[in-house]
């Protein structure tokens, strides 16, 4: 009986072992659990690939690092931004106010759409969008970085003007 009981521990302590080293082999997700309430959004301008006058909060991860981010924009009344795409899709939901947006290689407002809040689009990669918001409004947006805007009229491109 002892014996049985050992081999059976053997085979139980093994099979153990073996789903250890199983999980070991795949890269492990670090992450940890976080809550923001609004307050504790730490505010900055947006960079520079955006047009002045936005701010960013970032929520999770680092859009300049390959990885998944999600970060919060909010933009003033009137603010635009030109028709561009990234190399990643992005995900867009509207938490505040409305924002306007539309498909195509210009900004065309009589071409867009007002999401207002709840609101959600999904751009595949390489979709040329443009946006612009008549109000102030705050949007989140979550993609895999390194997160990039490539304007479809290089003369668009708010750093082109910094040069």
């Amino acid at each position: 009986m002892k014996k049985i009981i050992s081999v059976t521990l053997l085979a139980a302590a093994a099979a153990i072992c073996s789903l250890a080293f199983a999980v070991d082999e795949k890269p492990a997700a670090k992450s940890e659990h976080v809550m923001f309430s609004a307050a504790d959004l730490k505010w900055g301008d947006a960079p520079p690939a955006l047009p002045a006058g936005a701010k960013i909060a970032v929520l999770e991860g680092d859009p300049s690092k390959a990885g998944p981010f999600t970060i919060r924009l909010k933009t003033p009344a009137g603010y635009k931004v030109p028709a561009h795409t990234h190399p990643t899709a992005e995900g867009l939901t509207v938490i505040s106010g409305s924002f306007n947006m539309g498909t195509g290689p210009k900004l065309d407002e009589a071409a867009g759409h007002e999401m207002s809040v709840g609101a959600f689009a999904l751009m595949p990669a390489g979709t040329q969008h443009f946006a612009w918001s008549k109000t102030e409004c705050i949007i989140q947006i979550h993609s895999m970085g390194p997160f990039e805007i490539n304007y479809v009229n290089p003369a668009d491109d708010p750093r082109a003007a910094k040069k």
